[in-house]
């Protein structure tokens, strides 16, 4: 029997959003405080950015600076997970900076970063990564060690050539792994650039937000979070589990 589809979103998942926003709202009017502004009102503000190219320019830096460390993480953290999960004795050598690596604070990294390289693009992107190589790594070493050895020996005695026993027999075991790592290294990633903006740049979201909180404005703090939020929202609907689908769609078929 063959295995159903994947169902897409249902009616729970569509109203969603909107539960959060009527709750935001209720929470509002209880508050009744000029630092607690209703969504009408901080969408009312967000509207009044987005005609405004700073607005614009600012979002675009973030996202830039967020793709750039996301592939450069990415790839690293996939090279250096599949050679720690393929051989041991580097595991043995080298597992201790992962973990090392993964709980260093990134407020450290990144205020060392800017000390040795300055206040400069270089630095926050280097920052990001550093702090989210180590997570990739971590996944995608147990996607190899996941490995099923028996498929490889078969492709083995068939003679497959190496590049068609990738593309069909590990890659697919490797793919479920791939995907939660960029999922959640790229949640993680959003949040690291913004704080390191915060800490140090000229630009970008979090550089307009610490603005913001200097004079207390938290309804362009909230605008400019809906904004970026909304980019991420549609990267998940719109690529993310689009993609999961497409590259996973053999688990459904029977």
């Amino acid at each position: 029997m063959s295995a159903r589809p994947k169902p897409g979103p249902g009616l729970q998942e569509w109203l969603s959003l909107p539960l959060l926003l009527c709750l935001w709202q209720l929470a509002a009017l209880a508050a009744d405080h000029r630092l607690f502004p209703s969504p009408a009102r901080v969408a009312g503000r967000l509207w009044d950015l987005a005609g405004r190219s700073v607005f614009w320019d600012d979002l675009g830096q973030t996202l830039g600076r967020a793709a750039l460390a996301f592939v450069l993480a990415m790839v690293l953290g996939s090279l250096i997970g599949g050679a720690l999960g393929r051989f041991r004795g580097a595991d043995r050598l080298f597992g201790p900076w992962v973990v090392i690596g993964l709980n260093v604070p990134a407020i450290v990294v990144a205020i060392a970063c800017y000390i040795w390289l300055g206040l400069s693009e270089m630095a926050l992107v280097l920052a990001v990564v550093i702090n989210k190589t180590p997570l990739v790594a971590t996944t995608m070493r147990e996607g190899v060690r996941a490995l099923d050895n028996g498929v490889a020996e078969l492709a083995r005695a068939y003679r497959v050539p190496m590049v068609r026993r990738l593309r069909l027999f590990v890659l697919p075991q490797l793919m479920p792994y791939a995907l939660a790592a960029a999922r959640t290294g790229l949640s993680l990633i959003w949040k690291i650039v913004l704080v390191f903006e915060v800490l140090g740049s000229d630009g970008g979201v979090g550089f307009r937000v610490g603005i913001y909180f200097q004079n207390f404005d938290i309804t362009g703090i909230l605008a400019y979070t809906m904004a970026f939020m909304t980019v991420v929202m549609a990267f998940e609907y719109g690529v993310m589990r689009g993609l999961e689908r497409k590259v996973l769609g053999w688990r459904t078929r029977g």
